[in-house]
């Protein structure tokens, strides 16, 4: 563990900001596995949350922020250094723009825009997760992204804080400029909707997460899927061939159908499993470790790789 008394104590002097020494990940993630972070810090305030950057930065503390933990895969031996969260989670409207703070409950956003008879957020209801990570990696679901929503973003880029407009973010299918820049921080999104019939929007929401609880329960210890779904126009050909037609939808092939084909289903590895009914879902099913996820990861790309020759890419984040 890093020698952090110091530094400790002049975190402790901002407003709002909570400090924990050797603080567990593995309650704040979904998958419930990962060790210790030596520090971890949260805050509610933007200008506490930018302080803390800048404070552990000059410090040359090694960082990472995090969401709601929700597709997070921790190391067992846990992260060397400092993680912070935020939860700064206030929402504006402005007509039909929303502009809602990087901490908000992606489902908190998706109820706020559905009352107010505002339509695009409606069909990303039952992700679990913060905004500011469905903004990282482009969260959606049923044929719709997050992205089609976003105008800015605001961001703290290690020296200050900037706004990008969404031409800026180059967002793709489960992509996003964050990714490729993770001393960027997300702070808060501008969001450009248009006028719906809230009962509408809200019944919509409702089927969806009905689905999604049925797909996905609640009390599974997942991130959801595991891999992201193939942009068909980019397979191999004799991946393209084997993959029946029917299950094309919008330009792309569901990664669970190359994975049932290896027999991915019900596949386990220590107290990891892939579940019998979603061959693109694995979930702790008690006692697991982050090392044997990441084998049983590894396994079903191999698998894969060798019968179809595509790689498959996670959709998880790793932390250690």
């Amino acid at each position: 563990m890093l020698a952090l008394e110091p530094l400790v104590r002049e975190l402790r002097r901002l407003p709002e900001l909570t400090v924990a020494q050797n603080a567990p990940l593995a309650p704040r993630t979904r998958f419930g596995l990962g060790g210790p972070a030596d520090l971890y810090l949260e805050t509610p305030r933007e200008d506490a949350l930018v302080e803390a950057l800048r404070t552990l930065s000059q410090a040359r503390v090694r960082w990472a922020v995090i969401g709601g933990g929700t597709n997070l895969i921790v190391a067992d031996e846990g992260f060397r250094g400092a993680v912070l969260r935020y939860l700064g989670n206030d929402l504006r409207r402005d007509g039909a723009t929303v502009t809602a703070e990087a901490g908000t409950e992606l489902q908190q956003l998706v109820d706020f825009t559905n009352a107010a008879g505002l339509a695009g957020l409606q069909t990303l209801a039952g992700i679990p997760g913060t905004l500011g990570g469905a903004v990282y990696g482009n969260a959606g679901a049923y044929g719709h992204s997050i992205s089609e929503c976003v105008r800015a973003v605001r961001i703290w880029n290690g020296a200050k804080i900037q706004r990008l407009d969404v031409s800026e973010c180059a967002f793709d299918y489960r992509e996003s400029i964050f990714k490729q820049r993770p001393e960027w921080v997300i702070l808060s999104i501008e969001l450009g909707l248009r006028p719906g019939d809230p009962d509408r929007l809200r019944e919509c929401s409702a089927q969806l997460v009905s689905l999604r609880s049925q797909k996905y329960p609640p009390e599974m210890k997942c991130a959801g899927s595991i891999f992201k779904n193939l942009l068909y126009d980019r397979l191999p050909e004799p991946a393209r061939s084997a993959l029946p037609a029917a299950l094309v939808r919008e330009g792309k092939a569901p990664a669970a159908w190359f994975l049932e084909q290896v027999g991915a289903k019900g596949m386990r590895r220590g107290g990891i499993q892939v579940a019998a009914h979603h061959a693109n879902l694995i979930f702790n099913a008690g006692g697991g470790t982050a090392r044997e996820l990441l084998e049983l990861i590894a396994e079903l790309k191999l698998r894969v790789r060798e019968r179809f020759g595509i790689e498959l890419e996670e959709e998880v984040r790793f932390l250690g």
